[in-house]
């Protein structure tokens, strides 16, 4: 069943904010969304999340982009409309959308709801190519338009503005830590970096019951990791002395931080067989052989995540009221909110107001 939308979404002219140039400076345009099929939810955006990638990609760091660029994957809405085969959905639902809209749906990962990982590539949710060959534009937009099977129902009562962060950053750290049993209460976890994705591994740590450090080269971040997230502990990663007095302790890592920083050291804070993930981006990893082989450690990486764990994740933070600490902006300032980014000015995730700001 559809329902009735505005003339510009039945006209297909949908407002956002583009990158079209490697400037990555971000200006109001229109552009055109496919048309509605079958399977596809229409979602009126109300809010969007802003993340390192929004950065990255329209500046063209990966060599790939594609203009005019309209970032966003934190994507939280209404649905306005819905194909006549989409059962899971109805108009007014809360939803969100997240890193990808797209993939082969036939793969091994696929069938088991991990479509992040498809072996013909998700489609993600800016800057690809879609199937029917269109390139995709994210929700830095009135409104987008998705195959009901990369939509996430927002639980009832859990804020729009608050689940738009827990469709990148989010599950971005909650998925390693299910992946390699980190929801099991009195483990220790170690988090580096305290920005949008690791503030959440702090909360979820703490909700699982978790024994949670927290590692930063700033002072400044002492009293709000212990007090305002609730860390059992926190180091300055400088100290010598207190990185040492917390040699073989952790079972798990989550290294958040994108600038390069040594990897030995934090190795050593590992228990025998335990596991360092890598969500951040560093522009190299260096470490030693040795520091993987005695005590049968492991390094790995991690993306986003599957459908199957988005939903698992957004029911977890509704049921343990986790909410990420954010702050709400017009679109108007996504250009000063790019560059306090860039400068980690913001405690801890920027999240647009589209649908009171985006006219």
């Amino acid at each position: 069943m559809s329902s009735q939308t505005s003339s510009d979404t039945v006209n297909g002219n949908c407002l956002g904010w583009a990158a079209t140039d490697e400037s990555g400076v971000l200006s109001p345009c229109k552009f055109t969304r496919r048309n509605l099929q079958n399977d596809d939810v229409s979602i009126r955006i109300t809010h969007c999340g802003v993340c390192y990638a929004d950065v990255a990609f329209p500046r063209n760091k990966d060599g790939n982009a594609k203009y005019p660029m309209v970032p966003g994957h934190e994507i939280a809405g209404i649905v306005q409309e819905v194909g006549p085969n989409v059962h899971g959905f109805k108009v007014g639902d809360h939803v969100g959308v997240g890193t990808f809209v797209n993939s082969c749906r036939d793969c091994d990962y696929c069938r088991d709801g991990q479509e992040v990982s498809c072996e013909k590539g998700a489609i993600f949710t800016y800057n690809h190519v879609d199937a029917d060959g269109t390139i995709t534009k994210g929700g830095f937009s009135s409104y987008i338009v998705a195959h009901e099977r990369y939509c996430f129902k927002i639980p009832e009562g859990y804020p729009l503005a608050s689940a738009a962060p827990l469709l990148c950053a989010g599950i971005t750290v909650y998925s390693p830590m299910i992946r390699h049993k980190m929801n099991q209460a009195g483990k220790s976890l170690g988090v580096i970096g305290l920005g949008g994705l690791g503030h959440l591994a702090v909360k979820f740590g703490k909700a699982f019951g978790l024994n949670v450090t927290v590692f930063s080269t700033s002072l400044s971040k002492k009293e709000e990791a212990l007090s305002l997230l609730g860390a059992d502990n926190f180091v300055v990663s400088s100290n010598q002395e207190e990185m040492t007095a917390l040699a073989k302790s952790l079972d798990f890592i989550i290294d958040t931080a994108s600038g390069d920083h040594p990897f030995d050291l934090y190795m050593s804070l590992l228990k025998t067989a335990g596991v360092l993930v890598l969500v951040g981006a560093p522009s190299e990893v260096k470490l030693s052989p040795m520091s993987l082989i005695y005590g049968m450690k492991s390094i790995s990486g991690s993306v986003t995540g599957g459908t199957k764990q988005t939903r698992e994740m957004l029911d977890f933070c509704a049921a343990h009221k986790i909410y990420p600490n954010i702050e709400i902006v017009p679109i108007q300032y996504v250009n000063e909110a790019l560059e306090r980014l860039i400068k980690r000015d913001v405690k801890y995730r920027f999240v647009i107001d589209v649908e009171n700001s985006l006219k």
